[in-house]
């Protein structure tokens, strides 16, 4: 590896443009009144949480001041005190921080994009939209609703599916219902939306098809339907059962969906189940369809990395802001992970990425050497040598 004279840590956050940053920081003002602990510090110290897999504020405060020497590389002056940085988690806004990730996003989103099969065959946007519960002890976080018992937050997001990544995503409490907050989100005309059946909503989903958008949903159980024409697939594939165009038969549900509508019921072999897709789409082939749905697996994954990888589970704070604000770190780390791993030419997967980067964080070793071949080859030991074979 080549000599450095920063470390890692400084080299990843090098890949945040801080024109962008200024500009997010400015838009909100966050500097405002900073007191001292500025915005860029405020994020330094949280990222660092994130990528150190530190547990408390600290384990934050200790673990910078613990390497001083690097902290001017940082564009830090000083390492916040457990006091400061507790005070600013309440007080600053979370804004500032899902601002910054939307604005990275777009940043790094040319060297994310992978532009998967069915997405470049079928030539148009393909989203993924789904939510993930994180709970929370109620009388820790007492404005975290969910249950009579029991607190939560939840994460909404719509994966773009040729990033991998959210191109939106809002973070509520835990009752805030899946539906409601998918109405208030907008999609371009011609793309695909695909959701399991919580976001099932006739009066939402005919709103979605008078606005050119087609979505890969599961049909309800109670539905209620009849067939209008029935096909018969020449695919000759083992896993599509029936291929049928339908109409809602229901007294609300007609009124609210008045158009045709395609089922196909296909069989999932792994969880050795049926599943009936429900799609607007009339023309698009049987298997299309299936794994167009398959792909909805991609935002299950997200939501397993960010739990696992991150500080998702265990909050250093226990406001609203506080815990907004670490949420929003998480996507800002994973942006950044997700980048590195796209650039690189050594096939990392992201559990072994985020770890070896934890081991070397203050290492001063070149970043892009060390991506794309992380592991010395070492020279082939001497030969053993019998020291008694003269005696």
């Amino acid at each position: 590896m080549s000599s450095i004279k920063v470390s890692l840590f400084n080299q990843v956050l090098g890949c945040i443009d801080r024109r962008i940053f200024n500009k997010v920081v400015d838009s909100h003002q966050s500097d405002k009144f900073s007191k001292g602990i500025n915005t860029w510090t405020h994020f330094v110290s949280m990222l660092f949480m994130q990528l150190g897999h530190m547990n408390s504020l600290r384990d934050i405060c200790m673990g910078l001041n613990s390497a001083t020497g690097n902290l001017s590389h940082l564009g830090v002056k000083r390492a916040p005190s457990k006091s400061s940085l507790s005070y600013i988690n309440k007080n600053r806004s979370a804004d500032v921080f899902e601002a910054l990730y939307f604005a990275l996003l777009v940043s790094l989103e040319p060297s994310l994009m992978r532009r998967r099969r069915h997405a470049r065959r079928l030539k148009r946007q393909v989203f993924i939209m789904d939510s993930s519960v994180i709970p929370l002890s109620l009388s820790l976080f007492d404005w975290a609703k969910f249950r009579t018992t029991k607190g939560a937050i939840k994460l909404h997001a719509v994966m773009d599916y040729d990033t991998g990544l959210p191109s939106y995503a809002v973070i509520t409490d835990g009752k805030k219902h899946d539906v409601k907050v998918a109405m208030e989100t907008s999609f371009p005309k011609g793309s695909v939306l695909v959701a399991d059946r919580a976001y099932v909503d006739y009066a939402w989903l005919y709103n979605l098809d008078s606005s050119g958008v087609f979505f890969v949903t599961r049909l309800k159980s109670n539905a209620d339907i009849e067939i209008a024409t029935s096909f018969l697939t020449s695919e000759k594939q083992e896993h599509i059962l029936s291929d049928e165009d339908i109409r809602l038969t229901g007294f609300y549900s007609t009124q609210k969906y008045p158009d045709k509508l395609r089922i196909v019921t296909v069989y999932d072999k792994e969880n050795d189940q049926k599943l009936v897709l429900l799609t607007n789409h009339l023309s698009w082939t049987a298997d299309t369809i299936s794994q167009l749905y398959k792909a909805r697996w991609d935002v299950e994954v997200f939501f397993k990395h960010l739990k696992q990888l991150f500080k998702v589970r265990t909050f250093v704070g226990t406001s609203e802001n506080a815990v907004r604000i670490q949420m929003w770190c998480s996507m800002i780390a994973i942006l950044i992970l997700r980048y590195l791993k796209n650039k690189a030419k050594y096939e990392w997967r992201l559990s072994n990425l985020i770890a070896f980067l934890r081991i070397n964080l203050f290492a001063k070793i070149d970043l892009w050497i060390w991506i794309h071949n992380p592991f010395l080859k070492r020279n082939k030991p001497p030969p053993d040598v019998n020291l008694f074979s003269n005696l």
